[in-house]
């Protein structure tokens, strides 16, 4: 380069490739084009993309990326995994990926709201036609089933209530209609849950929870079972362009290597206090799958690996109001959206996550007006414990 000017070797300055050892942890590829020396080579990356032929534009792959979405995959035990900026981005690009205008889904009336909204927001722009069961009984999943069906989507625990999903009773009923299973894995992890295992075909995450834990990323994640289905979902979601950053994928490798530990402290931590307020005076209802007293404690002992996840719910007695008092009376626990990182978080589910529902649809999903939802945190259960109980005093 010393043949051409100051000016132009500023724009090419070396690129560093290290011989003789490799680096301990993934670098970060921020640079989205790579060059070639032929045009046959680029041409051979360009067709095949997918199939890691060569990187040459980053919406269509990256090595950082690459990282984590095969790391993702092989924790779920899938074929592969593809990352994207945000969960719903990952929720969109699978819908949009497998269904057709005039298809048929059946899905669990206990849904994230994001979902919620997006499917029958699908319904009346597709014409979709949409069936919501409660997710507890096969045979209500066979009698909903129609020769449209093209997809039956469920949530491994679901948000708020901790409603878990009997995935293989489920999964079976679908397989033998062939009609495909896709499960939303955010708040099991592949830690507590491998859907895949159980008879699922896609597995979805929002990243921006457990996955990245430090509530420092917003990213989403898909995993199929089968390579087919892994490309067309990549392929749909190259013309969505909902992609993740080098950056974001780099936090959410890293984030996959504390994963094990954060989840069981927060499992741990969920138990304790789910059993301490299912005691208390001012509480109605404790949601929690770790509990006897969930409808759904044995399918969960089944399911679940190890631990029953770091998300509860309580029913306060006093209704909204009290819901409002006791948020706003934390000291250590703070109101805030979100979950799944080393921080306890509070919300109320009606004004917020599910705003879209209406009175019957948040009946339908066990959602009341007094409902708190606690993101559970890897603080000391006891500091925990007492800034919970001194903020029910004040209900």
């Amino acid at each position: 380069m010393e043949d051409f000017h100051q000016q132009t070797r500023a724009v090419h300055p070396p690129v560093i490739q290290p011989t003789g050892a490799r680096p301990l942890m993934t670098p970060i590829y921020q640079g989205h084009l790579f060059a070639y020396e032929d045009g046959e080579t680029l041409a051979a990356a360009f067709a095949e993309p997918a199939q890691d032929s060569g990187y040459f534009y980053s919406r269509y792959g990256n090595p950082t990326v690459r990282t984590f979405e095969r790391a993702l995959a092989d924790l779920e035990g899938g074929c592969d995994g593809l990352a994207t900026g945000s969960g719903m981005a990952a929720i969109t690009t699978v819908l949009m990926a497998m269904l057709r205008t005039g298809d048929h889904v059946i899905a669990q009336s206990s849904l994230y709201g994001g979902t919620y909204a997006l499917l029958h927001d699908l319904a009346d722009r597709w014409g979709l036609e949409l069936t919501h069961v409660s997710g507890e009984d096969p045979e209500e999943v066979r009698a909903a089933l129609r020769p449209r069906t093209r997809m039956l989507y469920l949530e491994t625990i679901t948000n708020p209530v901790t409603q878990v999903a009997d995935l293989p009773a489920l999964a079976a009923v679908a397989r033998e209609a062939g009609v495909p299973v896709v499960v939303d894995n955010t708040f099991a992890t592949p830690v507590l849950c491998r859907p895949l295992e159980h008879g699922a075909d896609v597995v979805i995450h929002s990243a921006t929870k457990y996955i990245g834990g430090h509530s420092d990323v917003m990213a989403g994640a898909v995993v199929s079972a089968d390579p087919r289905v892994h490309h067309r979902i990549w392929s749909q979601v190259l013309k969505l362009g909902g992609n993740i950053d080098p950056t974001t994928a780099w936090l959410c490798a890293r984030g996959l290597a504390t994963l094990h530990m954060r989840v069981m402290r927060q499992s741990e931590n969920a138990l304790l206090l789910a059993r301490r307020l299912a005691g208390h005076p001012a509480v109605e209802r404790v949601h929690y799958p770790g509990l006897e007293s969930h409808p759904q404690h044995a399918i969960a002992r089944r399911l679940l690996d190890g631990g029953f996840g770091g998300l509860l719910s309580v029913d306060l007695a006093g209704g909204r109001e009290a819901g409002r008092a006791f948020a706003e009376s934390l000291r250590l626990v703070e109101l805030a959206v979100s979950l799944g990182g080393t921080k306890t978080l509070v919300m109320h589910p009606a004004s917020t996550s599910h705003r879209s529902l209406d009175a019957d649809a948040l009946a339908a999903a066990g959602i009341g007006a007094g409902t708190v939802r606690i993101a559970v945190g890897v603080e000391h259960p006891d500091d925990l414990w007492n800034d919970l109980e001194q903020a029910l005093a004040k209900v």
